[in-house]
């Protein structure tokens, strides 16, 4: 019988087959394989074994904890009840009224059991109480009165001096001591003691650590044994410098347990000022002692001392701040700027200090921020300081590199701390939240004046003047001479320039409110710093060129200098030779001058300049060809710091300083730096550099859209040097196009993107030629209008076409009242019917002709000035922009946003207007910001007189000037205040840069914004805002209006359609082309505007133009002499200027030919004229 089976009894079933049966209800079923139903399956069992062993070791395991539990509380408890015993044998032996109080008996009878008892656990949970504390302040008062004894016997310290054996027992004790001086001093929170006990032990456990590690307080010393005091006091020192003494984690502990903002002295508790400052005093000397030590033949190791001074006392948030101002010249000692404590600082792994403080600030950024400040002192009110006297700049500058480098990296880590608290604050509204949002940003605000003495300009001027071999006499003051006292070897410029990248990369992450602006503000007025760093980021772009830095008297009016000396003539620059021979002839003969020539008058040369490939290969920069993959981390470096200051500075350096007297760079090294930072962001996207290179994109970037912008203004660099980079292998135009769209949404979508080889585009589009952009740009449209088609949107003329009514004499009123309302379904096609002045119908159908002639007219009317909408400005281009007064007519924000759709609509149907908007105008709508130079488009007059002002070398205060503008708008003068209490704020030469940008700020932006945020609106409803990012505001109004003042003859004849009756071949025809070639160009354009509308041809050609330019015959009769000299036909030409249709008659002579339609174009008649 197998395991587990029962035996059944006989079967009572009927002779039926067994397979057949049906057992009765109620009886027992038997399995056929003869096992029982209460046997567990295989699987069962298993189970059943395994929970059976697990339950068996975790009784093993419970046995065994059981028992290591009970060896280690009768360990405890046997432990705590000799300690117990000790202490109460101690207590007896101490309190005996005759001690013969000996060093013998000190050692060997008071201190080391003391030292047993004391130190062990159960001691220390109730350290706080009575006995423990008497019993400590009773061992200590010993030992101090002792060490004061002159007998050498009872003198504890006579060990020190003593015999090895000696020696080694008195610094195990004294090792001892300063391990239990230190814990009690972490244990003693002065914030919240009231005990009196606690204010004794506290003031004799520092007292008891000084007199230790200082021999000059033992009575007993001779001449004979100093030496060996000092050496045993040094071995003392040393331990006191390593992790496992635990004195700089205890004093780290101390200091915390004041507030930032609470200095010892001030802290509500049982002990007297005095007091608490010497216990304070004493714990900063502890921490000194290792950086203190007088004999150098000793040969102290400071190695563990500043490793652990560094990461456990200097990276205490606010140290300077939480000690009395009185310990504050021990901090800024000569001891603590050794050379040991900079070498360890450098050699610190990140790990080391990187751990983040309150999820704000990391351990590395406070020892950055407190050392700086110990470091330097400074004046806030006066901006000026120095370095402690004894400082080793090189080593100090080095330090503060790796510790910044740290910082980085751990911001890099945790994925931008900045940004990321800045997302929780937007995505949550907890109060809680808010809080911690708010405290996170104090906290910022509090760091970023540790760093004050940064963006002072005294800490650059130091430095650089330490970094030069040899410093000028005539530019050393008494402060310079002073400071050439600090120690300093070997400081490089590029040492300051890696200082002030990793500030500027420090600022910008970490200054809550205006970013690394102090910095860039100091940095850009600092004389001849910028040139310096142009000049050595130079050699390595192009080489050694024996670049010499002009002199920094050419940046003194951007230092705000009042000396009034005027930079070097252009002459004297040119005869510096500072550029390689290659290099000045390539600029010489593209600008068409010789050496002496004035860079000032480009226009002519530059518009003439021959863009073949040796002027494109010139300007495409060799050694920016791999973009920023193919740097190194210096030139990196030397490339992020100056785009950062000269694109800060390019915003407030005026044309006169650019141009004129050519500060701080020449023209011919503006082009340098311009081709190079072409090249070079152009490769960066085009390599898709990756993430890690963004911040240097970004501020390359910056900068080169700042000088392409200024060149777009006033040109100072050939068309060539734009086009360089992207000579060869563009996306082709189709691809392009379609990148750029996916690119730009990204950018819309996303603060911060990657670069990619499809941001080109979307970034630098001047590296396209502007044709190929205009391409582009149809290339949307035609997109647009095929996904139309695709949406059952009539995109043509016929049937379901948009259908409106205009009055000759009140286009713009029905315009907008009809059209205004579709807002983007103005993309589809417009069937217009005029009504004439007299109420009639006019005959015609619109396959075209009408809607543009309604489009013309329609601008034609509302942008006129005496409409009221728009103004011309006093410039000579005599460009338009909104109106002031625009705003006090009934719906005139409302108009103007009209408008917008209007220009879009004819930006849409390829329709040119023969308008030319104002280029700040135009930069508001491209979302771009109108700086201080750009008033010259606006309104001359007064860019000339804030020029004036700017350079005024008189007291300003003296033309009685405020903050304030006044206007005149309906008869009104309206004061706007330029800043708040502006009319109480005079103008003087300490604030009249202020009120330069003040003022042009408010007319370039302030007042116009109302005006372009309405026209935008209206203008983005057909044109997307990433179609307009690949022009600039030149490149928009000739996107608009059309190209240049000329146009191809040839261009035009070849895409001409002819009817009536006309052919190629028509001798008419052949003599209207023989007297267009002989117009001159202003004659021509009034022609094409005669018959089209608009005087400029379309940016890419006459096949473009829509409609199609034609020319129809209208037959006359005349005699057959005509042709040799008999009577001509006497009527004029005419046109349709709706469809592009100029009405010839058939002249037979060409000199009649061109005098009717000189006469013709000159009298701007047209349709009715014939």
């Amino acid at each position: 019988m197998r395991h587990g089976m029962q035996k059944q009894p006989p079967s009572t079933s009927t002779s039926s087959p067994p397979a057949m049966s049906v057992p009765p209800s109620g009886h027992r079923q038997v399995s056929l394989r003869g096992s029982s139903a209460r046997e567990i399956t295989r699987d069962a069992l298993l189970q059943k074994v395994s929970e059976e062993r697990q339950l068996r070791s975790h009784l093993r395991r419970a046995a065994a904890a059981a028992l290591t539990i009970q060896r280690i509380w009768r360990r405890y408890h046997l432990i705590r009840k000799v300690t117990e015993q000790l202490h109460e044998e101690w207590e007896v032996l101490v309190n005996q009224p005759d001690i013969n109080l000996t060093n013998q008996w000190i050692s060997s009878k008071m201190l080391r059991p003391f030292l047993f008892f004391i130190t062990q656990p159960s001691s220390w949970y109730n350290w706080q109480q009575t006995k423990t504390v008497k019993s400590i302040s009773r061992c200590f008062k010993i030992i101090l009165n002792i060490i004061n004894s002159m007998d050498r016997s009872k003198n504890f310290c006579s060990f020190a001096v003593g015999f090895p054996e000696e020696r080694s027992i008195w610094l195990y004790q004294a090792k001892k001591l300063i391990s239990l001086c230190s814990c009690i001093l972490a244990r003693c929170d002065h914030c919240c003691c009231k005990d009196v006990n606690m204010v004794e032990i506290s003031t004799l456990t520092m007292r008891l650590a000084i007199s230790l590690t200082d021999c000059k307080t033992w009575k007993n010393l001779t001449s004979e044994n100093t030496r060996a005091a000092d050496a045993s006091v040094e071995t003392l020192i040393e331990f006191i410098g390593t992790r496992q003494s635990g004195t700089y984690r205890c004093v780290r502990r101390y200091i915390k347990c004041f507030g930032p903002h609470v200095t010892p002295g001030k802290i509500d508790s049982a002990i007297a000022p005095d007091e608490q400052l010497l216990v304070t005093a004493s714990a900063v000397t502890l921490a000194l002692r290792p950086f203190n030590s007088t004999r150098a033949d000793m040969g102290v190791d400071l190695t563990g001392a500043a490793k652990e001074y560094f990461t456990l006392i200097l990276t205490i948030p606010y140290i300077c701040k939480r000690l009395p101002p009185l310990l504050l010249p021990a901090l800024k000692h000569i001891s603590t700027s050794k050379d040991k404590i900079f070498e360890e600082i450098s050699k610190l792994e990140q790990s080391e200090v990187s751990s983040v403080d309150n999820s704000t600030i990391p351990y590395c950024g406070w020892a950055l921020g407190n050392l700086i400040t110990l470091a330097t002192e400074h004046d806030d009110l006066s901006n000026l300081g120095c370095f402690i006297q004894g400082l080793d700049c090189c080593l100090y500058v080095d330090a503060i590199n790796r510790i910044s480098q740290n910082l980085l990296k751990c911001f890099e880590e945790s994925k931008g701390m900045l940004h990321c608290i800045d997302d929780r604050a937007a995505n949550n509204t907890s109060i809680t939240e808010e809080a911690d949002t708010s405290d996170s940003c104090r906290t910022r605000t509090l760091f970023m004046d540790l760093l004050k003495p940064i963006y002072q300009q005294w800490h650059l001027r130091k430095l650089l003047i330490l970094a030069k071999e040899d410093v000028p006499r005539e530019r050393e003051t008494n402060h310079d001479l002073d400071q050439r006292q600090v120690k300093c070897r070997s400081l490089k410029l590029t040492d300051i320039i890696c200082f002030y990248y990793y500030m500027l990369r420090i600022f910008s992450s970490l200054n809550p409110s205006i970013g690394p602006l102090p910095i860039l503000n100091m940095l850009s007025f600092t004389p001849g710093f910028l040139v310096d760093l142009w000049g050595t980021l130079e050699i390595s772009i192009f080489g050694q060129t024996g670049h010499k830095s002009q002199e920094p008297e050419h940046e003194k009016q951007l230092a705000g200098s009042s000396s009034g000396e005027q930079i070097s003539s252009t002459k004297q620059r040119r005869n510096a030779k500072d550029t390689p021979k290659k290099w000045a002839n390539v600029f010489h003969k593209i600008t068409g001058k010789s050496n002496d020539a004035d860079d000032t008058n480009l226009s002519d040369s530059l518009t003439s300049e021959n863009s073949n490939d040796d002027a494109l290969i010139l300007w495409d920069i060799e050694t920016m060809r791999q973009g920023s993959e193919g740097i190194g981390k210096d030139v990196n470096h030397m490339l992020h710091l100056f785009c950062a200051i000269y694109g800060h500075l390019l915003l407030v350096l005026d044309d006169i300083e650019f141009y004129e007297k050519q500060i701080p760079f020449t023209l011919e090294q503006q082009r340098k730096i311009a081709s190079a930072l072409n090249t070079f962001v152009y490769n960066s996207f085009l390599q898709n550099s990756g993430s890690g290179n963004k911040p240097l994109i970004d501020v390359t970037v910056r900068c080169l859209n700042l000088l392409y912008e200024r060149d777009s203004r006033h040109r100072f660099c050939p068309s060539s040097l734009w086009l360089s980079p992207a000579r060869t292998g563009r996306i082709p135009i189709a691809a392009a196009a379609r990148a750029h769209e996916a690119a730009f949404a990204s950018l819309v979508g996303t603060t911060s993107g990657i670069p990619t080889r499809s941001s080109v585009l979307t970034t630098v589009p001047h590296v396209y030629p502007f044709e190929e952009r205009v391409q582009m740009f149809r290339e949307f449209i035609e997109l647009d209008k095929a996904s139309r088609r695709a949406n059952g949107e009539v995109s043509g003329p016929g049937p379901g076409s948009i259908e409106i009514v205009i009055r000759r004499g009140h286009i713009v009123e029905d315009g907008y009242r009809q059209l205004n309302c579709l807002r983007s379904k103005l993309k589809s096609c417009i069937h217009v019917s005029f009504v004439s002045e007299c109420g009639l119908p006019e005959a015609g159908l619109d396959y075209g002709g009408l809607s543009k002639e309604f489009l013309t007219d329609l601008s034609k009317a509302a942008f006129s000035p005496e409409y009221g909408l728009f103004t011309q400005t006093s410039t000579s281009d005599s460009s338009i922009i909104p109106s002031s007064s625009a705003k006090l007519l009934d719906n005139g924000i409302d108009m103007i946003e009209f408008l917008g759709r209007v220009v879009g609509k004819a930006l849409y149907e390829g329709i040119l207007l023969d308008y030319c908007f104002s280029q700040v105008f135009v930069q508001k709508l491209l979302g771009r910001y109108s700086f201080l130079d750009e008033l010259s488009t606006l309104d001359s007059e007064l860019y000339r007189s804030l020029m004036q002002l700017k350079h005024y070398d008189g007291d300003v205060e003296e033309l009685c000037l405020d903050f304030t503008l006044t206007e005149e708008l309906g008869g009104k003068r309206i004061v706007h205040e330029l800043r708040p209490g502006g009319k109480n704020i005079s103008v003087t030469n300490e604030n009249r840069l202020h009120y330069v940008h003040a003022m042009a700020d408010y007319k370039l932006n302030r007042q116009i914004l109302p005006f372009s945020n309405a026209f935008y609106r209206g203008l983005s409803d057909l044109i997307s805002p990433s179609w307009l990012s690949l022009f600039n505001a030149n490149e928009f109004n000739q996107l608009l209006s059309g190209g240049s003042q000329d146009f191809d003859v040839d261009d035009l004849r070849n895409n001409t359609k002819y009817t009536g009756g006309y052919t190629e071949s028509s001798r008419t025809v052949k003599l209207f082309w023989e007297v267009i070639k002989g117009f001159k160009p202003t004659e021509r354009c009034l022609l094409l505007k005669f018959v089209t509308s608009c005087s400029r041809a379309p940016l890419l050609g006459f096949k473009y133009l829509q409609p199609g330019f034609t020319i129809h015959k209208v037959p006359c009769d005349v005699t057959l002499w005509a042709s040799i000299g008999g009577q001509d036909v006497d009527r004029l030409p005419s046109a349709s200027t709706c469809y592009n249709t100029l009405k010839l008659p058939t002249y037979k002579r060409s000199s009649t030919l061109r005098s009717k339609l000189l006469y013709a174009i000159s009298s701007n008649t047209g349709f009715e004229l014939s």
